[in-house]
């Protein structure tokens, strides 16, 4: 309602209108407005709230009591003002009383207590006709005392009545059919479509059984008196090598022994310049609560010129088997034996399998370890095959030193992968540093060895770059390389450049093992070789729909441009592009997009390219 009728304009002058005729036709408008507010079907609640907006809001009584003339210039009209008021204030009653009566019940919480309204009328002829000072008692006369709700309302609803009889109407019963049978065609067409890609998408192949020999590097620690002063050096250092992310450990030998002589063999006792059993039982129980398992190199002569002596293999063999059986019960993980091919064909041999293999359980497999030096490839793959061994460490990268010969052995040895262990000097327990001249060298080997299918095995400072001893002598371990110089000290510029390469080359060799913990792809996949060449080669790693890897290796002096290409394969291809994951070459940043179709990759460089699945 837009207000009471304007009767101000027009050829009326400055005069006063009969007020009492303006309050009427303000009356009946309102009542109008609201008698067309329940012919439009406007609930009890909004009627009810409106009307009190209304009035006791005093919008409805300001407009109908603003002066329609600025001014009022006569006695007779101030006296005339009251009488209006008081008529004004009982069309507000009768209005009030007339919607009582009508029974619009209003919600309690705005409803008009009745009995609150008071009018304090007095007798018109009893009034001052001046109308300039107050009533008596402090009121002002003719006015009416209303109750007005402070909260805001709250909508009720419908009753339950009431929804029941709706709810029984032929368009309601017509709507809840159809939105039924709405709702069902779109579950059964989500079920099918659901089927259908489940039918359409690609199968993931299954994956393929791993021991824990698989799953990660083996740390071999040749020498524990150089590498931590004994055993419980080795025990004291175990959270360092955890962080190295390695699976298992390979110790010794540590059993006492006189150089090439069987008699003075002693493989069930150990060496007391090593440590003693309850230091190598110390070491099992934490290396186990760290996830890492535990290898005992029992080769019989480690300190002689032939592993297994020159006589009789089957009596030595007779004692390893025994010493097996004791340092199992203790709880080591496996046994390493170094010249396999020569115990291997003992008719002995399948006993000390027997002690190793045979009892194994689903929550502890126990290994049976091999290392055989100055086999060819072909030879390696016999004798995985006929010793039954579960890993086998060659030298076949050490006596392979170019890429083309380096590409056909894995190409033969790689349907055996999962048996095979792959190291730079690690079958002759040296450090990688011997053949790896340079830090350069030494990241392109870690990043080679990772990537390579199989099992990677290092020695001892392999992941610092410690330099190999002079001749037999194994190197003492260099720790807290971390630990920068104090202030104010006098630094060694030298010995600081180097402490902060073997940071590095430390920061390098855990982000390849991390890594190859988590890609399928690295850890268990298919290998495609897609160059080679005198001083360098590439491969291509692949799993199922996880993401693919390519590793390029360069290793000789000068730079060289690999053009990658991988042979006729179904369901399988390159890229035009790959993005560089981890590099050595500083032309090729870690995130960079490199072309396929030519790599130029530096001297000594070395990068890792990953690219996407695509169906």
């Amino acid at each position: 309602m837009a207000g009471c009728i304007d009767l101000t304009a027009g050829s009326i002058r400055r005069e006063c209108v009969d007020r009492t005729l303006i309050t009427w036709t303000c009356g009946v408008q309102t009542l109008l407005s609201i008698v067309e507010a329940v012919w439009a079907g406007r609930g009890e609640t909004e009627i009810s709230y409106w009307l009190v907006q209304r009035w006791a809001g005093k919008q409805a009584l300001q407009i109908q009591r603003k002066p329609l003339c600025k001014k009022i210039k006569t006695e007779e009209e101030k006296n005339r003002r009251p009488r209006e008021k008081h008529t004004q204030d009982g069309l507000y009653v009768v209005v009030l009383l007339f919607f009582k009566k009508l029974d619009i019940t209003m919600n309690k919480d705005t409803e008009i207590d009745m009995k609150e309204v008071e009018l304090n009328e007095v007798d018109p002829e009893k009034q001052p006709m001046t109308g300039d000072g107050p009533p008596a008692g402090g009121e002002k006369n003719g006015s009416v005392k209303l109750k007005v709700p402070e909260d805001e309302v709250t909508f009720t609803g419908l009753s339950k009545e009431e929804l029941m009889k709706v709810a029984g109407t032929p368009g309601w019963v017509r709507t809840r059919w159809v939105l039924l049978v709405l709702f069902w065609l779109v579950w059964v067409g989500m079920l099918a479509g659901a089927v259908v890609i489940i039918v359409q998408a690609p199968r993931c192949k299954a994956i393929p059984e791993m021991d824990w020999w698989n799953e990660g590097p083996l740390y071999q620690i040749s020498d524990v008196e150089a590498f931590s002063e004994g055993l419980k050096g080795v025990e004291a250092k175990l959270d360092e090598i955890k962080e190295l992310k390695v699976k298992g450990l390979v110790l010794g030998p540590l059993h006492s022994v006189q150089p090439n002589t069987p008699d003075a063999l002693f493989l069930d006792q150990i060496d007391p310049t090593q440590g003693r059993k309850e230091d190598l039982t110390a070491v099992l129980e934490k290396a186990h609560k760290r996830g890492m398992s535990v290898v005992l190199d029992l080769t019989p002569n480690y300190r002689g010129n032939a592993p297994w002596f020159s006589g009789d293999v089957g009596d030595v063999l007779e004692k390893v088997k025994a010493a097996a059986a004791h340092w199992l019960s203790l709880g080591v993980d496996g046994v390493k034996l170094s010249g396999l091919n020569v115990t291997s064909s003992s008719a002995d041999w399948p006993k000390l399998q027997a002690v190793v293999q045979g009892n194994r359980t689903d929550s502890r497999k126990r290994v049976l370890m091999g290392a055989a030096e100055h086999l060819s490839a072909a030879d390696v793959s016999q004798l995985v095959s006929s010793s039954g061994v579960d890993l086998l460490l060659s030298d076949l990268l050490s006596t392979n030193n170019e890429g083309v010969k380096r590409t056909e052995v894995m190409d033969l040895l790689k349907p055996q992968h999962r048996s095979l262990a792959w190291g730079l000097g690690a079958t002759q327990q040296d450090q990688l540093s011997k053949q790896a001249m340079t830090p350069g060298l030494i990241r392109l080997y870690q990043l080679l060895l990772f990537t390579m299918p199989g099992t990677p095995v290092f020695t001892y400072g392999d992941e610092i770059g410690l330099q190999a001893g002079q001749g037999s002598a194994s190197p003492k371990m260099v720790w807290d390389i971390q630990k920068e110089p104090a202030d104010g000290t006098p630094v060694n510029e030298t010995a600081e450049a180097e402490r902060k390469e073997r940071v590095d080359i430390r920061k390098w060799f855990i982000s390849l093992s991390d890594l190859r913990g988590k890609e399928r792809s690295l850890l268990h996949g298919d290998y495609y070789s897609l160059y080679s060449s005198t001083s360098s080669l590439s491969f291509l790693r692949v799993w199922d729909q996880s993401n693919r890897y390519i590793t390029a290796v360069n290793w000789g002096g000068a730079a060289e441009k690999l053009k990658l290409k991988l042979a006729p394969t179904e369901g399988l291809e390159l890229p035009e592009t790959a993005t560089v994951t981890l590099s050595t070459d500083e032309a090729l940043k870690a995130e960079d997009t490199v072309s396929l179709d030519e790599i130029t990759l530096a001297a000594g460089g070395a990068v890792l390219l990953q690219f996407p699945y695509k169906a």
